[in-house]
């Protein structure tokens, strides 16, 4: 079965370097060559099948054109030792704790910025720094992050290392829900003696920190999802969402402003809105505060959220604190609020507006990843490596032409996990996405979504890239901790 994998030269999450299974798989490695290839072959066919009859879909967008696809999966999980798991969740509480710190300073005393650990320029001149919709506002609980999607990478030496921070609109929670509804159904047979934390209930955590973020003196709040409509790429998340904690799906023309609150049109008449968990960007929110063009958001919602008569999750103007150049300071926010280390280390980045750093960067390219610091999903990225001529003088140009909007890291051997798709089993490279929500507690997912690269040798897991999803399996105990 695995007679052709090889690990060597990149740290692998399943296998040693010998290409024995660590202790923490040794059971699910021990089911799995005991199956007959011709079932698995039947049962991969199933699995994706199942995601298709579910709708479980995205949007891929190429040169404007949007197409619907289902997410591919991958029946060989992720499994996560105990004392591991318990070092990312205080790695992840840590860093959205300071994070969080972050976002209520700079919208009102700007400490950071005073004491010259963050440069006033990147902060002032980012583009998602709202100060006129979100400076002064008080939100619930001072609490800007409701929900965080923090996605880690191990090194080649198996070093947890944090690539991204997304505390704007985080996707892919639902999916972390199918990719386990799926396993148990299709492969019951590798849960058994298998100790792994249950998803069940976790929801509940969720709409519970939800609710925490009532207004002042809501007892019974009303909540709600805004959605931009069933066209985003995200929707099947957010009606899922909506679903299991039992709160309306609503788009913008379902909301109006009146008498400085927010009310939903329903057949009974008007209904007050006390929480908005809204999946629309910033600038489609409301017409009035940010485009005027927009007609997925509703007139006057800001002025509403500015008074305090209505909690809009996450916050107003998060996206500065995620932005790609801001993340390199996330260690310095760490030690400015918090006084502590950082838990879990970021990678090296280096940021081109400082001309000798472009220079060296222009110079070493091929060795290092450049990204966009305000786009997502793959999208405008340059692996280095993998380039040819003609894209390498693409992103010279790009980086010449508009330095402060990229930055460069080096090329990490992304870990690798074992994939499957029907064929032989092959090794893949691999990151996982960690849910963090915050209420009056923050509590993590005990898991996230595992992506993972499915085209051979690429390192691209986002699922517009063509990267497909995986289960990830904590266990309650047992498992050498970094094995």
């Amino acid at each position: 079965m695995f007679e052709n994998y090889k690990v060597v030269p990149f740290y692998d999450e399943m296998f040693d370097p010998n290409c024995s299974p660590k202790p923490h798989y040794q059971n699910f490695h021990d089911k799995l060559v005991e199956s007959d290839l011709v079932t698995l072959r039947e049962k991969h066919d199933l699995a994706q099948l199942s995601f298709l009859r579910q709708g479980i879909t995205f949007t891929v967008y190429n040169q404007n054109v949007g197409t619907e696809r289902t997410m591919p999966f991958d029946f060989v999980p992720i499994i996560i030792p105990a004392d591991d798991w318990k070092m990312i969740e205080r790695g992840m509480a840590q860093r959205t704790e300071a994070l969080n710190c972050f976002l209520k300073d700079i919208y009102h005393e700007a400490r950071i910025v005073e004491a010259g650990v963050i440069p006033r320029d990147l902060v002032e001149n980012n583009a998602y720094y709202y100060k006129q919709q979100a400076g002064g506002v008080r939100v619930p609980l001072d609490n800007h992050i409701f929900l965080a999607g923090i996605d880690l990478i191990r090194d080649a030496e198996g070093n947890y290392m944090v690539l991204e921070d997304n505390l704007r609109n985080p996707s892919g929670m639902s999916y972390v829900y199918q990719n386990r509804y799926v396993m148990r159904q299709v492969y019951p047979e590798f849960f058994a003696d298998e100790p792994v934390h249950t998803l069940e209930h976790q929801l509940t955590y969720l709409h519970e920190a939800m609710l925490d973020h009532a207004p002042p003196g809501i007892d019974n709040p009303t909540a709600v999802l805004l959605t931009p409509g069933m066209f985003n790429s995200a929707y099947y998340d957010h009606v899922f969402l909506a679903q299991q904690m039992g709160i309306h799906l609503v788009e913008g023309r379902d909301l109006l402003v009146k008498d400085d609150h927010v009310f939903m049109k329903t057949i009974r008449g008007l209904q007050r809105i006390d929480i908005i968990y809204r999946r629309i960007d910033d600038d489609f929110l409301d017409p009035v505060a940010f485009r005027e063009d927009s007609m997925l958001g509703v007139s006057g919602l800001v002025d509403v959220y500015q008074k305090g008569n209505v909690a809009i999750l996450n916050a107003i103007g998060n996206g500065v604190a995620d932005d790609k150049a801001m993340y390199s300071y996330v260690p310095d926010m760490i030690q400015f609020y918090l006084n502590e280390e950082p838990i879990i280390a970021n990678v090296k980045t280096y940021r081109l507006e400082e001309e000798e750093t472009r220079k060296w960067v222009l110079e070493h390219i091929r060795e290092l990843v450049i990204k966009n610091v305000g786009a997502s999903g793959g999208y405008d990225m340059l692996i280095g490596p993998h380039a040819d001529d003609e894209m390498i003088e693409i992103f010279k140009q790009k980086i010449e032409e508009t330095p402060h909007q990229y930055i460069a890291q080096p090329t990490i051997q992304l870990s690798r996990a074992p994939a499957y798709q029907g064929e032989d089993f092959y090794p893949c490279h691999v990151d996982l996405r960690v849910f963090v929500m915050r209420g009056k507690e923050t509590h993590v997912l005990p898991g996230g979504l595992s992506r993972v690269a499915l085209k051979k040798g690429s390192l691209v897991v986002n699922s517009s890239q063509g990267g497909g999803a995986k289960d990830t399996w904590i266990l309650k105990n047992g498992g050498d901790a970094h094995a």
